[in-house]
């Protein structure tokens, strides 16, 4: 039948909900890691490729100049891939503490009539 005590299990899944809850500061601080990370890769990327066009490829077989500038194309990449999801994560971030924000100034002004 229903058992109307909460169970330790019960209890622990609504404490941990309730820490988790996302809050402008918390956005906004993890927008700072991920554009720091972004920052950082970026500015690796751009190293690594000018590193890479610094140093041509020197050999008379094409089979060698043609995995050569694949690897190098695939380094690269990876990396540019990193720096656009951590970019992309930033803005979400901001996006989110800006939504929230505004969640809850409508929330406060809103007429008690229409609150839930």
């Amino acid at each position: 039948m229903n058992n109307p005590t909460p169970t330790e299990k019960t209890i622990a899944q609504s404490h941990d909900t309730a820490q988790t809850l996302p809050s402008p500061v918390r956005c906004l601080s993890g927008a700072l890691i991920s554009g720091g990370m972004a920052i950082a890769l970026y500015s690796l990327m751009t190293s690594i490729a000018q590193t890479f066009a610094a140093k041509p490829i020197h050999s008379d077989n094409p089979a060698v100049v043609n995995i050569a500038s694949a690897v190098r194309t695939l380094v690269v990449g990876i990396v540019a891939l990193g720096t656009g999801i951590f970019g992309l994560v930033a803005l979400g971030l901001v996006a989110l503490a800006v939504q929230i924000l505004v969640q809850r100034l409508t929330k406060r002004f809103a007429p008690p009539s229409d609150r839930q």
